[in-house]
């Protein structure tokens, strides 16, 4: 367990839009420009696909619907429905892994959880995985789902590739996940979709396998000889399974794992399970619930139990170390006992790394083993088990991304940590590995923020959001920030934890201003302000005067935001904190260039950069030094405004900060229009449109401001000559702008 003392999120900066544009955030927030990325390995994430039988007819139709799509110009939409275990997803896996040859740009695969624990996927979140997939740096994932949806078929334009949409909920959910060209797509379903007809969707409905070709999948599990020795008794076993691949497959392996069995004796077993389940009136699948109890009964303890405990997991996939967490030492060989009885599926190949998880059916039924073999107090500590496992792995993240970061007490024992692989440099964990087994894990991390309250321990769920806090800003999570915040913030108060209230108020209220929402984030920082005034503590409440100033100045009112980051340069320092002085005074001196006080802006703007340079912050050093140089163009400074922006741009580059160096290259284009060098100024003006837009910010106020400029500046369209009049000779004096 680690202990820390409290420190709230330091952040500068100056708010534009629909974003916080971050200077700090306990290390920094950087973005970097260009669109997609060409040195990124195209993704190829489809799972690898399993055997079937007696479904030419429907893989056939598939095709044909592809070759039209393609001979009429349109991208292609297959929606493949039918009960749950009839092999919808072995199907469209089928169909589109013999599609690679031809379709180079890729293969997207997601699970939109129609049968999650945790509800469906969310279409933004989904979409954002596959821009990211796609080679789109997190930096310049937008907000908002309208602008990553654009963005998503921008890039998929002229793209060859095939995305598969496993368990889809609704024909809405799927829609914005819809790419654009010549890609192939296909959605699997319960549900009918007469809905994606309307997209120019080809809907085929799967009916469950004949008693012949159910009989050829379970020869081919068996693969003994057996159902050749006993053919009627393998038809009335597959006749039990109902023809559903899945209840087959389970009841082949259970076969295969006693070689010495008959099938008479399957079938026997399975018949009794049915008559049990019918008598215990349970609604629905019951071939495959009759199927599952049988490979259950027949497991190893040791797997059974990780089973039962397994199907308590908030989340849809689980990776090998939480096995471990649950089991110890044994989950190794329970797992493959678990995944050669056909209980698991191996996601590894779609998602990296050791990653598991149940078929639907089969983890309804493990949870309900679990309601029936398990206590309720083993439940609720295999529960706290699962999720004290991913809060120390999302604290060891969080080490690695933010090593400055002050962090609150976190409630787990070191000693029972597994850890998680982040990815490794050299042998190193660095922090782009961490952050991308956040934003892996993150569907689960957020099942057990909801699940804390609930099972009664609160503390988990605000520990875990703050754990969480360096994903959200940099991989742009904003509906997971807001959710997590407030889940968190409920949490801290049912356990009367006002320093952890008081962090869930500010993190969650730097999300609101993210998110254009700065009066909601004004509140929140007001009311951690009182909190910290009540308890005496000077640190945290001279730290909301920065929060505040900026909310204020967001909302339009820089008066009351330069007095509060005034009173802020003043307070962090006599705290302690020279560093978050330097960052309000820094906003401060934003705030006078904004009001043409330019040398106010210059002194401030320098002070601030002496002291963030002696902490280290070299890149708000130069976000400072850039804004000293802006400000010296202004004042007629132009040598030394020449050499704060040469030197800002340098190191803001070197960092990847697309926007501050676009705000940068708009100082050396004024710089460049003092000098009475136009054709600099407009070099300077598209390089940081190029930025703007690159990042996302394409209608911020800069961006306006240098596209007006470079407007002005921009040679004037030539006019046709009058036939009638003669033009300038070889010896005329016509001159031409060298950029015209």
């Amino acid at each position: 367990m680690r202990g820390h003392e409290h420190s709230d999120n330091d952040l500068s900066g100056t708010v534009h839009g629909f974003v916080v544009q971050a200077g700090s955030v306990h290390g920094g927030i950087h973005v970097s420009g260009g669109g997609a990325r060409e040195d990124v390995p195209q993704p190829w994430q489809l799972p690898p696909s399993v055997r079937i039988t007696d479904r030419t007819d429907e893989l056939r139709a598939l095709e044909l619907h592809r070759c039209r799509a393609m001979e009429d110009g349109h991208p292609t939409l297959a929606a493949v429905s039918g009960l749950g275990g009839v092999g919808k997803t072995a199907v469209a896996l089928a169909w589109l892994h013999t599609l690679r040859p031809h379709f180079p740009g890729g293969q997207l695969y997601a699970d939109l959880g129609a049968q999650a624990p945790d509800g469906p996927a969310d279409p933004g979140e989904v979409v954002g995985r596959f821009l990211r997939a796609l080679g789109v740096p997190t930096g310049q994932v937008p907000p908002a789902l309208g602008e990553r949806v654009a963005l998503y078929r921008s890039l998929t334009a002229d793209r060859q590739l095939v995305v598969l949409l496993d368990d889809a909920a609704t024909a809405a959910q799927v829609r914005p996940l819809l790419p654009a060209g010549r890609c192939v797509t296909a959605v699997t379903s319960r549900r009918r979709m007469p809905g994606l007809s309307l997209d120019g969707g080809h809907v085929i409905h799967l009916e469950p396998l004949s008693t012949e070709a159910a009989v050829e999948l379970l020869d081919s599990t068996l693969a003994d000889g057996r159902v050749a020795a006993q053919p009627e008794e393998a038809r009335a076993l597959v006749l039990l399974c109902a023809g559903l691949p899945l209840a087959v497959r389970i009841a082949g392996a259970r076969l295969a794992a006693r070689p010495r069995q008959g099938i008479t004796a399957m079938v026997r077993a399975l018949s009794e399970e049915h008559e049990r389940l019918e008598a215990l009136a349970i609604e629905g699948d019951h071939d495959v619930r009759a199927a599952l109890d049988l490979s259950y009964q027949g497991l190893p303890p040791t797997a059974a139990r990780l089973y039962r405990l397994l199907g308590l997991h908030p989340g849809r996939e689980f990776g090998g170390p939480v096995a471990q967490a649950l089991l110890g030492e044994d989950a190794a060989e329970a797992l493959d006992a678990l995944y050669d009885a056909n209980l698991l599926v191996d996601v590894a190949e779609a998602s990296g790394g050791e990653r598991y998880r149940f078929h639907d059916l089969v983890r309804l039924h493990a949870a309900a083993r679990a309601a029936q073999d398990e206590s309720a107090d083993e439940r609720t500590a295999a529960l706290l088990r699962i999720g004290r496992h991913y809060l120390a792995n999302a604290d060891r993240a969080e080490e690695i991304i933010e090593p400055r970061r002050a962090l609150l007490e976190r409630d787990f024992e070191p000693e029972c940590v597994v850890e998680e692989d982040f990815g490794a440099d050299g042998g190193q964990a660095d922090a782009e590995g961490a952050l991308d087994w956040l934003e892996r894990e993150l569907p689960n991390l957020m099942a057990v923020v909801r699940l804390a309250r609930p099972m009664g321990a609160p503390e988990l769920a605000w520990q875990l959001t703050d754990a969480l806090w360096p994903l959200f800003p940099r991989r742009k999570l904003y509906r997971e920030w807001r959710e997590a915040h407030e889940e968190g913030l409920l949490a801290a108060e049912e356990a009367g934890d006002e320093e952890a209230a008081c962090r869930m108020l500010t993190s969650g209220a730097l999300g609101k201003l993210a998110t254009g929402a700065p009066a909601e984030g004004l509140a929140m920082f007001e009311r951690a302000a009182a909190s910290f005034l009540e308890r005496g503590d000077a640190l945290g409440h001279a730290r909301t005067l920065n929060y505040r100033g900026l909310a204020h100045q967001r909302l339009g009112r820089p008066d009351r935001a330069a007095d509060l980051f005034a009173r802020a340069a003043d307070a962090l320092p006599a705290c302690g904190d020279l560093r978050a002085g330097a960052l309000a005074r820094f906003n401060l001196a934003d705030v006078a260039f904004s009001q043409g006080r330019y040398e106010d802006a210059a002194v401030d703007a320098e002070a601030a950069r002496l002291t963030l340079e002696a902490a280290g912050d070299a890149y708000n050093a130069a976000r400072a030094a850039g804004l000293t140089g802006r400000a010296c163009v202004h004042l007629g400074r132009l040598g030394r405004a020449e050499s704060e922006l040469s030197a800002a741009l340098s190191a803001l580059r070197s960092q990847a900060a697309g926007f501050e160096a676009a705000r940068v290259l708009g100082g050396l284009a004024q710089l460049s229009e003092r000098r009475g060098q136009p054709w600099q100024a407009r070099q300077y003006y598209r390089e940081a449109l190029s930025l703007y837009s690159s990042v996302g910010r394409s209608g911020s106020a800069e961006a306006d401001e240098a596209r007006t400029r470079l407007g002005a500046l921009e040679p004037p369209e030539p006019v046709a000559p009058d036939p009638e009049v003669p033009g300038p000779g070889p010896s005329g004096d016509a001159q031409g702008d060298a950029d015209a």
